[in-house]
């Protein structure tokens, strides 16, 4: 019997690796420029981040199932490189829109709603390669050599958006993260992998099947004692962080008086805290149990927000406190994230590996055109600050039932148990 090879003896996962942490830095720097263009460029506030950052993820509710029984049902390698060629083509036209003084909201929503259609196959190509690329047994160290890379990107990712968006205006900073899904889509093109030919079935019993792979889908993941309490948590998690998420850059270029350098500064203090949180997600989750860790972690959420919340005005205290809620943020959600997604992976049996994604993706970016649209319209209505306490109030209450769920007593091992 061959010595198991290591990840980065493993040319395919090497390759996937490298495509997603090009494009994931072009994000990082669009996440900043995206923001900025609406509060800044546009002139608009809270409800108008939060109905973009809605139509972003809208495709997710509307088709987010569906997906995932067609991409178990395609190679996985193309679906990456014809949706990531046509991300980056998509972003090409924000800054031609500018140049021509066509720009808009209405024309933002457009693109965003094509943007996460795209997203949306890929997304659930991407997390159902990654069992083809390396064995099971290596599934959470690749997940957090992945995180790894993520966190460094959130570290270079937002300064460099930031000062971007100072010297050229956010229209353009675009730019880049279109010419890194153009790369991505050429590195993934490469990438070696063995997978089975397509499935073939007649129309009628293909309609059949996908309605029924899809419930059998939603039974695996619902039904699930483990992933059950779990997916409950993380739909509620990401109404709470959608919210947020649309209140944050009008706060901070309102009422705490951040430029764009200093904000994308700040927030990469969280790439920080994300590195050294993936960096010792696997250990923690062998020592502790992957349940234990993803609770503790946790409880960091209302932590930060909280600290978000209570951030004075303009000038270094105010930064100092912002920074430091994102370094929090970071390190929780570094080690959060690897040990759950790592445990999904390993627990489902790869004939389910797209359509569990793809729910989990649709139901949990479903939850983000909620909370996109409340944390919005909310803001406008109460305020930025009353939105953020009560946004940290709900994180606490996330934390707390997923503490009193059979999943607080999850491990590795469970690998073993389906169902």
């Amino acid at each position: 019997m061959g010595r198991d090879r290591s990840l980065g003896e493993r040319g395919g996962f090497v390759r996937f690796w490298t495509a997603e942490t090009v494009s994931g830095f072009g994000s990082a720097i669009t996440a900043i420029a995206l923001q900025w263009l609406i509060v800044d460029t546009l002139g608009r506030g809270s409800d108008v981040t939060g109905m973009v950052n809605a139509a972003r993820w809208l495709p997710y509710m509307i088709f987010g199932l569906l997906a995932g029984v067609i991409i178990d049902r395609l190679r996985r390698r193309p679906v990456l490189v014809i949706t990531d060629l046509g991300r980056g083509l998509l972003l090409m036209a924000i800054p031609a829109l500018a140049l021509a003084g066509l720009l808009s909201v209405p024309s933002l929503i457009i693109f965003m709603i094509i943007f996460g259609m795209l997203s949306l196959a890929n997304d659930a190509a991407s997390q159902s390669i990654l069992p083809r690329l390396v064995p099971r047994h290596q599934l959470p160290a690749a997940n957090a050599r992945i995180d790894q890379a993520a966190a460094v990107v959130q570290v270079a990712g937002p300064a460099l958006g930031g000062s971007l968006v100072k010297l050229i205006t956010a229209p353009w900073a675009v730019l880049v993260d279109a010419a890194s899904y153009l790369a991505s889509a050429v590195l993934t093109l490469i990438v070696r992998v063995e997978e089975p030919p397509p499935r073939r079935d007649d129309t009628a019993g293909r309609l059949r099947r996908i309605g029924r792979e899809a419930a059998d889908g939603l039974r695996w993941v619902y039904g699930h004692r483990m992933l059950m309490p779990l997916a409950l948590n993380t739909n509620t998690w990401f109404i709470c962080n959608a919210a947020a998420n649309a209140v944050l850059v009008p706060y901070v270029y309102q009422q705490l008086g951040f430029g764009a350098a200093a904000f994308g500064l700040a927030m990469a203090a969280g790439g920080v805290g994300a590195l050294i949180g993936a960096l010792f997600a696997v250990r923690l989750g062998a020592a502790f149990g992957i349940g234990r860790v993803v609770v503790a972690a946790l409880i960091g959420y209302p932590i930060g927000w909280a600290l978000i919340a209570l951030c004075p005005g303009n000038g270094w205290p105010g930064w100092l406190t912002f920074g430091t809620a994102q370094f929090i943020l970071g390190l929780v959600g570094g080690a959060e994230n690897t040990n759950s997604l790592a445990y999904r992976q390993m627990i489902t049996p790869d004939e389910l590996q797209g359509r569990t994604n793809a729910i989990m993706r649709s139901t949990n970016r479903a939850m983000i055109v909620v909370g996109a649209l409340a944390g919005g319209f909310l803001a406008e209505a109460l305020g930025d600050r009353t939105v953020l306490w009560g946004i940290a109030a709900g994180f606490a209450v996330v934390a707390i039932a997923l503490a009193l769920s059979p999943f607080r007593t999850a491990r590795l091992d469970d690998v073993s148990q389906h169902g």
